[in-house]
């Protein structure tokens, strides 16, 4: 198998970008993009660090980030598997990539970025959620923003089909990662009732 092993060779593969693909392009979230963010529960935050790259989703039941300003975005680092894979990629690099997506839409907005971590008291209390708070806030700086063309989701009729019974669940793949130290059926059953108790 043949490998682009070059950026002429992979220019040589593809027409020049369209005039709107690089046009679409802001230097901070001006009033639509921030309309558009703001209106998203859900995005998929990409960092890169020693230890490689990852992909991680956040979501909340309103707005998943908080906008500063046009050039800041908050976001809560609320409770998870303390993996802790991206804050300490962040830490180490700060190089981010957020993809917004908004239930019904297939257009995203994508955000590239500076991030830093913070435990500042009084910011991470005005995230506070049944009396529980976030034990960081990521801080981007925002360096660009712009519209992701619809197709990608469109091909895929994301939120159009329910594919979920044709996946393992996750106590299928938990059971036999642990070889049967964890067992699927209780865990799957279990597994909504005990992530109520640990949202925020």
């Amino acid at each position: 198998m043949l490998k682009v092993n070059s950026l002429e060779a992979l220019s040589d593969l593809y027409d020049a970008p369209a005039e709107l693909s690089l046009r679409k392009v802001a230097n901070r979230l001006t009033p639509l993009y921030r309309q558009w963010v703001e209106g998203s529960r859900f995005c998929i935050l990409s960092t890169v660090g020693p230890q490689g790259v990852h992909g991680t989703p956040r979501g909340d039941d309103g707005p998943v980030v908080r906008v500063a300003d046009d050039t800041t975005i908050h976001m809560p680092d609320w409770r998870g598997n303390n993996r802790l894979d991206a804050l300490r990629d962040i830490v180490c690099d700060g190089r981010v990539a957020l993809l917004f997506m908004v239930p019904g839409s297939n257009t995203t907005v994508r955000v590239n970025g500076k991030a830093w971590l913070t435990d500042d008291a009084a910011l991470r209390e005005s995230f506070a959620r049944k009396s529980i708070l976030p034990a960081s806030v990521i801080v981007i700086e925002v360096e660009e923003v712009f519209i992701q063309c619809a197709k990608a989701l469109m091909r895929s009729g994301l939120w159009s089909r329910d594919d979920a019974g044709t996946v393992p669940t996750v106590g299928e793949i938990l059971q036999d990662m642990t070889e049967g130290d964890v067992s699927a059926k209780p865990y799957d059953d279990g597994y909504a009732d005990y992530a109520k108790t640990r949202m925020w």
